[in-house]
């Protein structure tokens, strides 16, 4: 992990978790068990979990909460899910979330959807 506090100055030292390994976009991570795919990408220096569905443009985890669906990635071919409403578990495979068609675009721009 690249980027995970162990030692926190008010917690003190978080226990030990049990160590999972899942796959975002074809390459393999570690995570712990039960704790928010977003945590654990962020952890792994992850920032960008998919692209803006028109525009291409880079997007990441904004609320953390649940409310605002920028975090949307596929797991385990379930398209749409919140990465940070998501636990980690062993073997799950995470796909970053791309631009949809041309077609799809030119569609929505001429029908000013």
């Amino acid at each position: 992990m690249t980027e995970r506090i162990i030692n926190h100055p008010v917690l003190g030292v978080l226990p030990s978790m049990e160590k999972v390994s899942f796959t975002f976009d074809d390459q393999e991570y570690e995570g712990y068990k039960g704790e928010s795919l977003a945590a654990a990408l962020l952890a792994n220096g992850i920032r960008t979990l998919r692209v803006h569905e028109e525009s291409g443009l880079p997007r990441g985890i904004y609320c953390n909460i649940g409310h605002c669906f920028e975090c949307r990635v596929n797991v385990n071919g379930l398209e749409g899910e919140r990465a940070c409403i998501t636990p980690v578990s062993d073997g799950i495979v995470v796909k970053s979330g791309t631009t949809l068609p041309t077609t799809v675009r030119d569609w929505r721009k001429n029908n000013g959807k």
